[in-house]
């Protein structure tokens, strides 16, 4: 069973009324068939009435769910002979950002994403999806591969920021960050990024300056979290949701500032609830966004990317 958020909480009190009535009735042998169709009716309803009209703090804590799918999930689903490359050839193999190449409908390419793991153990060996500057380094040198063997480049954004250790900052942590943002501006592959959970901060940009920004309905994207956010402007993390609502995070606020290129809806309850048809969506998306960027020269992607993000910081000037 999924876990209910706060917000979710009126649905999973009917969701519990309703496994009630189907307990007693296999204990006592009774025809409840009608109220178990009511309540489900009615939790339906209350699940589409709340997904319609999620604020931006609620977004945050659904892109945050822990049984939302993870980027080795997307692997399996989406791609086909994955074959992972390791290490940055200078420190070690940062596994919070795991890459390698893959095939997608016949086509190959070089899949790139952050993993945050899906329990203790997994979360602890991923650094809970927080890249340290041999993640980043790593991320440069598969797209080094993948631009001289002319292979398309997919990332997958799902990080809570980079890794703020005392250790990253001084194996070059900010250095680390920028290159690879240089680096996804300058390789000559058609390059598409796809938000799956949290992009957050540098640690998110650094894999996401792509020709094509995807991003699932709700996911979010943003400079720094709310609550680091909220820490700086009031002093107190206590005004995450002030802060959220404030920073426009959401893919919706995102696709009519032209952040990001494509919203990828997810069935009512969100991704975590039906894994396997966002799975589904994610890959149409990715093979639409694709062949259009296919059609390109190898200059024509690259000066398509840097012309993109450069007009953003020109939008609503003069």
């Amino acid at each position: 069973m999924n876990k209910f958020l706060e917000f979710e909480k009126p649905i999973a009190e009917l969701v519990g009324k309703i496994e009630e009535l189907k307990h007693l009735a296999n204990n006592k042998d009774l025809n409840i068939a009608d109220e178990v169709s009511k309540l489900q009716s009615k939790a339906d309803k209350m699940m589409r009435s709340t997904y319609a009209n999620l604020s931006p703090w609620q977004k945050v804590l659904v892109a945050r769910h822990p049984d939302r799918p993870r980027f080795l999930q997307y692997i399996e689903a989406v791609f086909t002979d994955f074959v992972p490359l390791a290490g940055d050839r200078l420190f070690s193999d940062d596994q919070s950002i795991v890459g390698g190449l893959a095939s997608l409908n016949g086509q190959s390419v070089m899949v790139i994403g952050q993993e945050k793991g899906n329990d203790t153990e997994s979360r602890v060996r991923h650094n809970f999806g927080m890249p340290k500057p041999e993640g980043y380094r790593k991320a440069q040198r598969l797209m080094d591969i993948a631009n001289n063997f002319k292979l398309p480049v997919i990332t997958f954004i799902d990080t809570p920021g980079a890794y703020p250790g005392i250790e990253a900052e001084e194996r070059g942590q900010a250095e680390a960050i920028a290159k690879s943002i240089e680096k996804c501006l300058t390789i000559e592959v058609p390059l598409i990024s796809i938000v799956i959970g949290e992009g957050s901060s540098g640690g998110a940009i650094a894999i996401a300056t792509a020709n094509s920004v995807l991003m699932l309905e709700h996911a979010i994207y943003a400079v720094i979290s709310p609550e680091g956010c909220a820490s700086i402007l009031w002093r107190s993390s206590a005004k995450a949701a002030e802060a959220a609502e404030a920073q426009k995070i959401t893919a919706q606020d995102l696709l009519a500032l032209g952040i990001i290129d494509t919203i990828v809806p997810e069935p009512v309850g969100g991704a975590q609830r039906f894994p396997e048809q966002v799975m589904d969506s994610v890959k149409l998306h990715i093979v639409t966004a694709l062949n259009e960027l296919m059609r390109n020269s190898r200059q024509q992607l690259k000066q398509m990317r840097r012309e993109k993000f450069l007009k953003m910081g020109q939008r609503g000037l003069g």
